[in-house]
């Protein structure tokens, strides 16, 4: 099973959990702050943003919470200082994993991310190690027991997208990185249930890991997801169904 797909529908299914803890919040609204001091607060104007928007309304944030976060981006409001900051390593198997940061500390943050690599038999590299593997497009999830996958398709191709898969009952549209905002609001527009909207990192090839050491390297991708101040962990993974649903088990 590709990984970027089996990643995103287990973190779907961690969904709750991370609600309930506020985390999805928090990350949400560094999203919003840093793409606003980097592009501007305009979502029409900056597609960053309007990702980042769409994705904060697709997890029922407060519009207040919202424009609050766009104004610090901007200056507008006072707030911490927030940098954005990324990292590339290697986990078991050779599985290549790009993490990326929304921090006000990045001395904490390294500590914390270089931790985990270590724990779990990984190891922090250099940049531009792995960043090459990875290509930066749009990702759309759908609620499937909600609609089928071939209404979807055809509206995803219709709207411009470039792949549908379907995947435990996850619909993922991916898109060009410049079209998710079109894309999502088409399906939107469409009356179907789009659940998330979000840049992210594709892998544009893949390491089958074997039983051995893919609980290891779910464990690293996973605990590394909880750290605080990950926005997004990306893995160029491969691993066969039969095994990620043992491994689910033991998360």
């Amino acid at each position: 099973m590709a990984g970027h797909s089996k990643w995103a529908n287990i973190k779907h299914r961690k969904g709750a959990q991370d609600a309930k803890r506020a985390k999805i919040f928090t990350r949400l609204i560094r999203e919003l702050t840093i793409s606003a001091r980097q592009g501007g607060g305009d979502p029409e104007s900056n597609p960053r943003l309007r990702a980042a928007h769409a994705s904060a309304r697709a997890n029922n944030m407060p519009n207040d919470t919202i424009e609050k976060a766009i104004k610090r981006g901007t200056g507008e409001i006072d707030g911490l200082v927030i940098e954005e900051v990324s990292y590339e390593g290697y986990g078991p198997g050779g599985v290549a994993v790009y993490v990326e940061c929304a921090t006000d500390n990045k001395n904490r943050t390294t500590a914390e991310v270089r931790h985990v690599f270590s724990k779990y038999s990984g190891n922090l590299g250099a940049n531009g190690c792995v960043s090459y593997i990875f290509d930066r497009k749009g990702l759309i999830q759908l609620d499937g027991g909600r609609v089928d996958l071939d209404t979807v398709m055809e509206a995803a191709i219709e709207a411009g997208a470039e792949d549908v898969e379907e995947e435990d009952g996850i619909i993922s549209v991916t898109t060009a990185m410049t079209d998710l905002h079109a894309v999502s609001e088409a399906l939107r527009g469409a009356g179907l249930p789009v659940t998330e909207a979000e840049l992210a990192m594709i892998p544009n090839t893949y390491i089958k890991v074997e039983a051995g050491e893919a609980l290891t390297l779910m464990k690293l991708i996973t605990h590394m997801d909880d750290l605080d101040d990950v926005t997004r962990v990306s893995a160029n993974f491969d691993i066969d169904e039969a095994v990620m649903a043992e491994i689910e088990e033991k998360l």
